[in-house]
């Protein structure tokens, strides 16, 4: 059974008239009385009574009507969605972020989508860490990671969306608390929380360059296994902790403040990344919002990060 004989047998189903089916197919009459006799010869059934005068619908003729009108709209169903599809109009954009200073970036963008294009789906991804979403872009198992990254690797396509600046997360109670900001060697001693030491950690890195320069070893007392739990764990006075300025754009806890570090130290930019030789059709237009919904930022000022 093959559409084209679908099509021609239901025009000829509904005019019951050979030569008027062939006028509104853009056809002639021969083919199309070719393809009729063809079908009913596959099917193993008379499809019309045939008379000199009229053509009438067999009892089979009336059942594959209903079902070659179905059999049509999900054949031109389907062709709509392949070509919606093929342009980018539908699909499923995979972004991978980490960390609590992206949420509300990646809603954001998320809520732009479906507005905008409704046919496109952006499935969030929650990481632990920025490395091993990166490293998801590189194996093609995401399309879009947000992420702080000092390297981008060949093959990866990146944007910076925020440049920050570092600030130390500390208890309410403690003593530099109502100070707006300090040095790393003003925290000589004190016990601090980390996020866990791992390849490519952008703040673990900037923890131990602070820190040696100053003189000292940190004394990490806990590590936490995101930001949300070390912003928690400072807020519990277990210790200070060094976090970037979107994290205190998105913590709202009464017993951390947040001061700002006026070290010199390497930039921190918060990108985002894909891979610039993906086939994805959804991912441009996916990407093309994100400049707008994410355009590239400045350092965003000491007053954002005053809690």
């Amino acid at each position: 059974m093959e559409i084209q004989q679908l099509r021609v047998f239901l025009a000829v189903a509904e005019e019951l008239h050979f030569g008027r089916a062939a006028t509104r197919l853009h056809m002639a009459q021969p083919p199309v009385s070719r393809i009729v006799r063809q079908f009913e010869r596959d099917l193993g059934v008379d499809l019309f009574i045939r008379s000199t005068r009229s053509v009438q619908l067999t009892a089979a003729g009336v059942a594959m009507m209903a079902s070659a009108g179905e059999i049509l709209a999900a054949a031109e169903r389907a062709r709509a969605s392949a070509l919606a599809a093929g342009r980018g109009e539908v699909g499923v954009v995979k972004l991978a972020y980490a960390g609590a200073s992206t949420h509300v970036l990646v809603g954001v963008l998320a809520r732009e989508v479906r507005k905008i294009h409704p046919g496109i789906e952006v499935r969030l991804n929650s990481q632990d860490f920025a490395l091993p979403a990166l490293a998801r872009v590189l194996r093609g198992e995401v399309d879009i990671s947000l992420g702080r990254w000092d390297f981008v690797p060949a093959g990866v396509t990146s944007r910076i969306v925020v440049e920050e600046h570092l600030v130390m997360a500390v208890p309410a109670s403690h003593r530099l608390a109502s100070r707006e900001d300090i040095r790393i060697e003003e925290l000589a001693g004190e016990p601090f929380v980390a996020l866990p030491p791992h390849e490519g950690s952008v703040l673990g890195d900037r923890l131990r360059r602070l820190s040696l320069g100053a003189g000292f070893d940190p004394d990490i007392v806990q590590r936490a296994p995101d930001s949300w739990t070390a912003m928690a764990l400072v807020g519990a006075e277990v210790g200070c902790s060094l976090t970037v300025s979107s994290v205190a754009e998105n913590v709202t806890d009464p017993h951390v403040r947040f001061i700002r570090v006026l070290d010199e130290t390497l930039p921190i930019y918060l990108r985002m990344a894909w891979r610039g030789d993906s086939d994805n059709p959804a991912l441009p237009p996916v990407l093309s919002l994100a400049e707008q919904v994410w355009p590239s930022r400045a350092l965003v000022s000491h007053a954002d990060v005053e809690h």
